[in-house]
């Protein structure tokens, strides 16, 4: 069973936040600069939101309201819910695939020390699938001759 800690481990150490007080532009610059489709939302060193790239396109963008004025406080998803390292992959999709989130902050001692993304989940699960292929085939291989 893989833990939430070892796909953290692989993953850059980079994390990518906001204050709820900063203007929506900030989030889309920081998803469009680093490739990211969530942003955490860090107000004194704690965890207060996440943005998805969902939130500013249907509370921002779709009714054509200006990125530049509009504060992440008003589309965030306020208090998270988070993961801890010692969970496993299948804690994470359970929840993921239940309320419909692509995207979970991982916590350790109160501290923000990654995101487990749906991405994360998927290239585990087809690590794996390679993994078992790799040894079945070896199995049949050593044993049919």
């Amino acid at each position: 069973m893989t833990t939430v800690k070892q796909v953290i481990e692989q993953k850059p150490k980079t994390l990518f936040f906001v204050s709820s007080t900063d203007p929506v532009e900030n989030v889309l610059i920081l998803m469009r600069d680093h490739r990211v489709r969530a942003i955490l939302v860090i107000d004194n060193g704690n965890l207060v939101g996440i943005v998805s790239q969902g939130d500013c396109a249907i509370k921002v963008l779709l009714p054509y309201n200006n990125p530049k004025q509009v504060p992440v406080s008003k589309i965030m998803t306020a208090n998270p819910l988070t993961m801890t390292p010692s969970n496993s992959l299948e804690e994470c999709m359970a929840i993921m695939v239940h309320k419909h989130i692509r995207h979970l902050p991982v916590v350790e001692a109160k501290k923000v020390i990654g995101v487990i993304s749906i991405g994360d989940l998927v290239k585990n699960i087809i690590d794996n699938q390679g993994d078992q292929i790799k040894f079945l085939e070896t199995y049949i291989k050593g044993h049919g001759a």
